[in-house]
């Protein structure tokens, strides 16, 4: 493949998963001037090393990449906030019966939702961003994060859980 065929190939399959890739860099990040940073630079390493890139899901090659290139810039950039939680903290299972997307349907304003989501810690902020925004299924997360998939399972509950306890106190409420 020429370089003209392997530039419009990467047009094809990465260019439209470009606001799904900023997306995710802005939940991660929190503002939108280092989310621009990281996408830049993830888009910089997708078309480097585009030749690698085996079929599948285009979406979550580039997503992964985003997430890879965002840990990267965390490290540079705001080490203190890399999150030191211990493997069974992060493995726990907490009770997903209550949807806290039923509760913001009734009760939380669009701002509310976002203020609660920045609140998350970072590994279960991007689960629900990743399941919830983005709509990627428990495979394609545990492929972009690098987890199994009863981890994802067991953050996204968590971070279910926490989110509707965000919002239970945003309101008023007790949990």
């Amino acid at each position: 493949m020429n370089e003209h065929e392997s530039t419009t190939q990467f047009e094809q399959e990465i260019l439209p998963h470009l606001d799904a890739a900023y997306n995710l860099a802005r939940w991660l990040t929190g503002n939108d001037h280092d989310a621009q940073d990281v996408v830049q630079e993830a888009s910089l390493r997708a078309f480097k090393f585009f030749g690698g890139f085996r079929g599948g899901s285009s979406r979550s090659w580039l997503l992964t990449i985003v997430r890879n290139t965002f840990y990267t810039w965390l490290g540079q950039n705001r080490p203190h906030e890399l999150s030191e939680q211990s493997p069974e903290e992060l493995h726990a299972v907490e009770d997903s019966s209550a949807n806290p997307y039923t509760l913001i349907a009734r009760k939380a304003s669009v701002e509310a939702v976002s203020g609660a989501i920045e609140q998350l810690p970072l590994e279960f902020r991007e689960m629900i961003v990743l399941r919830e925004l983005e709509s990627c299924s428990y495979k394609e997360i545990a492929a972009v994060t690098g987890v199994p998939i009863g981890t994802v399972m067991s953050r996204l509950a968590r971070a279910r859980k926490q989110l509707q306890e965000i919002l239970n106190l945003q309101s008023g409420e007790r949990p």
